[in-house]
């Protein structure tokens, strides 16, 4: 993706701006927390002023929304803080309504924000996996999944996970003086919103981050774009190329096979059967090459983002 490293980055003072874009009506406003400048994906906080309205409708990008404050009434449900949507590519929501207003996180993830008013999902919308949930009163906390673990202190509500890119949405916690005292970085980008004390990142793959301490504890809501490991050493000063040489050279260690078959030129070109018209490319899949042989396959439409009508 796109998307310059920004860290800290912390909004509180900067000005709100209104949005503009079509469909999305008046009394919507946004602070840009990043962007990606090829696709138009982007993460934003969101003020809804109060009385905001916005009809029945969908978007042809996926998009998340987490509740930092006040409420929203979507059809006849209200929800508060701690509210979460996960919402596919061109599943119709029915009509928002903020009557007091509302402060929202709000994620277009493989295109720019877009709203199209419809009373019907779009002939390419998965409606199975919509999701909306408390993150705040529905879930338990659980310690990290992330292998090699994470010092103790550090708990998580997972609120989304991708099943193909294994990317997930989470809150976490740190609990007071949590503390661990090693260099840390991913495969995966990642990104962070504080909603205790405020502060966005957004961190691309192999970026070394760390040592952490938090004296009086945190949560936040975070979000990878693939699987997330850590790889974890004790040198601050290593680049974003060394990193990455270095997990492929984990790659090639642990998994030889896989490996070797990937490397070769005869065998570039993965296939999953469970996902035989996703291929790469632009729009949330894996980039891919050809090398030297013509497969002669036809590039579907991708799920993360559907069709506009014409």
């Amino acid at each position: 993706m796109a998307r310059a490293h920004i860290e800290p980055y912390v909004e509180t003072n900067v000005a709100w701006k209104r949005m503009t874009l079509p469909g999305f009506g008046k009394g919507m406003r946004y602070k840009m927390l990043s962007f990606d400048t090829d696709t138009g994906a982007c993460s934003m906080k969101v003020m809804f002023e109060p009385g905001y309205q916005l009809p029945p409708g969908m978007s042809y990008s996926e998009m998340e929304m987490f509740v930092l404050s006040g409420s929203l009434t979507i059809g006849e449900t209200v929800h508060g803080p701690g509210a979460y949507f996960f919402v596919p590519a061109g599943v119709c929501m029915p009509a928002l309504v903020a009557p007091r207003g509302a402060q929202v996180l709000m994620y277009y993830n493989y295109g720019e924000p877009s709203f199209v008013e419809s009373d019907s999902d779009h002939p390419d919308a998965e409606r199975h996996r919509y999701t909306a949930v408390n993150a705040y009163d529905d879930l338990s906390w659980t310690s990290t999944n992330f292998y090699p673990a994470t010092a103790s202190g550090c708990l998580v509500k997972v609120l989304k996970f991708d099943e193909r890119t294994q990317a997930f949405t989470f809150l976490y916690c740190m609990t007071p003086n949590f503390w661990q005292d090693n260099i840390s970085y991913h495969d995966c980008a990642e990104e962070s919103y504080h909603i205790w004390g405020g502060g966005y990142f957004w961190r691309p793959p192999y970026i070394n981050h760390g040592a952490f301490a938090c004296k009086n504890g945190t949560l936040a809501l975070g979000r990878t774009d693939s699987q997330l490991y850590n790889h974890f050493h004790f040198n601050p000063w290593t680049t974003a190329e060394e990193n990455l040489s270095r997990a492929a050279s984990r790659i090639q260690h642990w998994k030889p096979e896989l490996y070797e078959w990937v490397a070769t030129g005869d065998h570039n070109h993965p296939v999953d059967f469970e996902y035989p018209d996703s291929h790469g490319h632009a729009h949330g899949d894996v980039p891919h090459h050809h090398g030297n042989h013509d497969y002669g396959h036809s590039h579907g439409p991708g799920r993360r983002r559907v069709r506009r009508k014409k």
